[in-house]
């Protein structure tokens, strides 16, 4: 059996793109090694069916630590064999390239969005620049790579040329738990509940927004599951305007427990801002976690996600970023009884089509290839 080493900077435990790659990886008749890294505040692995290796560094931000993940990473991927790797993201493909260059065999790289227009990058010109070399010296020689949506495909195969696959983010049917009780997550059991979730709850997402519009509804709880830059702001923001019944935290956790807390919602939350090309294309995981969990959609209108919600018919948008607006646009939302059941029913059938059990055919046939 030939072997493949994944490589995500990660601490592995909750990115649910990688895991399913890694079990379609199987699929296709690799034996598989997943490598990462441990942070000081890293939940323990969960029991999977291939091996995974977790890097403990000696920085966890900043460019001393992508500098230390990527040597190691490189020393890692000579010392160990393999017959073939898996890259993701911008941040790992370096040493996968050069050593897929020195061993001579099959690299496969997968985006997982824009990488060089994310707002962490495009607010840094200077270190956009680093990654942009990298991305302009290794793509322009690869045949192909793989990304999560069309318009970040065509992104890439204009600016360089190459084949691009698109398998997008979506969450396996079989994935679904059973939905927690409001009593033993500590939700309030008269108000309607809102959630946004996400490991990246970042700047330019409109969660800071959001939290300000709970001012204006004092009948639905908002609940805010995973983790990002932006959350010390909202922690502050609810502190500073009393909204500590309104809003509720929840840490990063295991998908299964994060998608038995989902399920309890009444309406989900994407609310990216088009103020860079990764967030104008981005068509979030979330998206399709509030889907297979049957939740009801409010949205920004950027191209990818508006395609599924419009396409579907699960959900409506906001016409603005302001507080105001999107407490309006909740409210009137959640009196409209007849469009939210007609949601409902349509997420049944979105969920249906919308799996990873649907989007793996064609990364199987890719996998094939190498095997």
């Amino acid at each position: 059996m030939k072997r493949v080493i994944v490589s995500v900077i990660n601490d592995l435990v909750t990115d649910q793109r990688v895991n399913k790659s890694c079990l379609t990886l199987q699929k296709a008749g690799f034996e598989v090694l997943l490598v990462g890294r441990r942070q000081r505040k890293s939940m323990p692995m969960d029991e999977r069916p291939y091996k995974s290796h977790r890097m403990k560094l000696l920085f966890e931000k900043g460019p001393l630590f992508y500098a230390e993940f990527n040597v190691r990473l490189f020393f890692f991927l000579l010392f160990h064999h393999c017959n073939c790797l898996l890259s993701n993201d911008l941040d790992t493909l370096l040493p996968n390239f050069w050593m897929s260059k020195l061993k001579r065999i099959p690299l496969i790289y997968d985006s997982h969005e824009y990488f060089t227009e994310v707002p962490e990058l495009v607010g840094r010109p200077k270190v956009q620049r680093i990654w942009q070399k990298i991305e302009g010296y290794v793509l322009p020689k690869m045949q192909e790579m793989i990304t999560v949506n069309q318009s970040i495909a065509n992104l890439f195969h204009e600016k360089y040329g190459i084949k691009v696959h698109v398998i997008r983010n979506i969450p396996m049917r079989k994935m679904l738990p059973t939905p927690a009780s409001r009593e033993e997550v500590g939700l309030d059991l008269q108000k309607h509940i809102l959630v946004l979730q996400g490991s990246g709850i970042n700047i330019h997402r409109g969660s800071e927004e959001l939290v300000d519009a709970m001012r204006y509804l004092y009948d639905c709880q908002l609940v805010i599951i995973g983790g990002g830059d932006v959350l010390p702001i909202l922690k502050e923001k609810v502190a500073t305007n009393n909204l500590a019944d309104r809003v509720k935290f929840f840490p990063r956790m295991p998908y299964q427990k994060m998608m038995a807390i989902t399920q309890l919602a009444d309406l989900g939350f994407t609310l990216d801002k088009d103020t860079n090309l990764n967030y104008r294309f981005s068509l979030p995981n979330k998206l399709f976690d509030y889907i297979q969990a049957g939740v009801p959609v409010i949205a920004s209108r950027l191209t990818e996600i508006e395609k599924i919600v419009t396409d579907y018919n699960i959900g409506t948008f906001i016409e603005n970023h302001e507080p105001e607006t999107i407490a309006a646009t909740i409210q009137n939302t959640l009196k409209d009884e007849k469009n939210l059941a007609m949601w409902k029913n349509n997420l049944i059938f979105a969920a249906q089509n919308l799996c990873w059990e649907k989007e793996e055919e064609l990364l199987l046939k890719i996998y094939e290839k190498y095997v």
